[in-house]
């Protein structure tokens, strides 16, 4: 082990997802899955085991077409009523606030209210040219949010740095081929 040694990671753009990379939100997502699985029978069901996917897909696949609109909307309530409980993690404000606007962007899977929300809620300026599950045809694991991210802000997604937690989002980021995902 080397001390003292140095990473140079060298990129035009950085892409962060939001959720668990830049923000705290688990605790309300997961109460409000949790309320959503007792409300519509899905016995067992625990959303830790899908934190990065789009919830539209994920309800989709949970409850099929014929209650997709009705648990669709009740999740869509259920997040947005608890997106103030959203804390940033520690060193998300100042990090966002250090960077160059038009090099960076956030690229979430929540809808367009529920990232602003979230984002709003933590103090974390909003970027300009910020990507939600709303924006793009394919959530994540698809590599649609990131290659979104990085034509916004001009660049191919080779020359970008992607943030990520969840399994979803760095599969979504090495199909897109970020130049390197942390």
């Amino acid at each position: 082990m080397v001390l003292g040694a140095q990473l140079i990671l060298r990129a035009n753009a950085l892409l962060f997802d939001n959720d668990g990379v830049l923000v705290d939100s688990h605790a309300a997502v997961d109460k409000a899955w949790a309320i959503l699985g007792e409300e519509f029978g899905l016995e067992g069901f625990s959303i830790s085991n899908h934190y990065g996917t789009r919830a539209e897909d994920l309800i989709l696949k949970l409850v099929g077409e014929e209650r997709f609109e009705a648990a669709n909307n009740r999740i869509n309530e259920l997040e947005q009523s608890t997106a103030d409980q959203t804390h940033p993690l520690p060193g998300a404000v100042e990090l966002l606030h250090s960077l160059p606007a038009g090099i960076w962007t956030i690229c979430t899977s929540a809808n367009s209210n529920l990232g602003r929300a979230r984002i709003k809620a933590a103090g974390l300026p909003l970027p300009e040219q910020f990507v939600s599950g709303d924006d793009v045809e394919n959530g994540k694991p698809a590599p649609d949010p990131y290659l979104l991210g990085a034509k916004r802000l001009g660049f191919d997604a080779s020359e970008c740095i992607v943030f990520e937690d969840a399994d979803a989002g760095v599969k979504a980021a090495l199909a897109a081929g970020a130049a390197f995902v942390v």
